[in-house]
């Protein structure tokens, strides 16, 4: 069985990151494939909407395998050279990969999120942690960098300061910090976290699929361009929109006091 699991439920697709003994450590030598091969299959499927993804058993996932780093085997093996090539290869894929998820992601943070761990679930679009998560980034603490993207990533969700301790402290804070520092969305009781996250899909889910992954895309473009940038695109896109049968259903809905049916057309 592979590393991620994906189940359909209806629009709404579960990723399940499925290496419980292991804590879910990622990465394994496979596992940009398996990243990359799940998110082109999700981006391909136009009848998702949303995605959710969780961790198996206690926890998330524990970023890389200590003991693979210290036997210097699988990703962290051979020299300079073919260690930079394995990140490239395999830990560089599955950020990309994420990151350029079509769809919505909704983490659901069950457990400890720790490395590259910490650094998927933040490249989710919304986080919802259990009462029993922990997050941290404690790469100096192993004698090494970020190599995962958190030092672009982790400033544009919690600011520079705080960016900076969890980097070079190495420490993990529990949910409620990560709450308080805008790391997460909100902190559910551990037995509601699924039926939370299912409930934010549901309600992602519900709008206009073709304006949802463009709304996603112009988010994305806007953490990076500059505003004259977006605004071009934006009224490339708009067009678009206006032109489907679900702004038709939409504004008709409005009219007529009711929910709207979006079909994706």
């Amino acid at each position: 069985m592979g590393l991620i699991q994906i189940e359909r439920r209806g629009p709404i697709a579960l990723l399940t990151l499925n290496r419980p003994d292991k804590l879910n450590a990622i990465p394994e030598l496979d596992d940009g494939e398996a990243f990359a091969a799940a998110c082109e299959q999700l981006n391909a499927d136009r009848e998702v909407r949303c995605a959710v993804i969780t961790g198996a058993g206690r926890a998330f996932s524990a970023g890389g395998d200590v003991k693979a780093m210290q036997a210097r085997t699988d990703l962290f093996e051979g020299d300079g050279l073919a260690l930079r090539d394995r990140y490239r290869r395999i830990v560089h894929r599955i950020v990309r990969s994420v990151y350029a998820l079509d769809v919505p992601l909704i983490a659901a943070v069950n457990g400890p999120a720790v490395g590259l761990g910490c650094g998927l679930a933040g490249l989710a679009d919304i986080r919802i942690a259990s009462d029993q998560a922990r997050f941290g980034v404690p790469f100096l603490k192993l004698g090494i960098l970020p190599g995962d993207g958190d030092a672009w990533m982790l400033p544009r969700l919690v600011g520079y300061p705080r960016a900076a301790e969890l980097l070079f402290t190495g420490d993990l804070i529990d949910a409620d910090t990560a709450e308080r520092w805008g790391l997460v969305n909100r902190v559910v009781p551990h037995e509601r976290l699924m039926e939370e996250a299912f409930a934010m899909a549901e309600k992602i889910a519900a709008q206009a699929p073709h304006a949802l992954r463009l709304t996603k895309a112009l988010l994305r473009q806007g953490r990076e361009g500059s505003f004259e940038a977006l605004l071009e695109t934006t009224a490339a896109a708009q067009a678009l929109a206006h032109l489907t049968a679900d702004h038709h259903e939409g504004v008709s809905a409005h009219v007529e006091r009711r929910k709207p049916d979006f079909r994706g057309a």
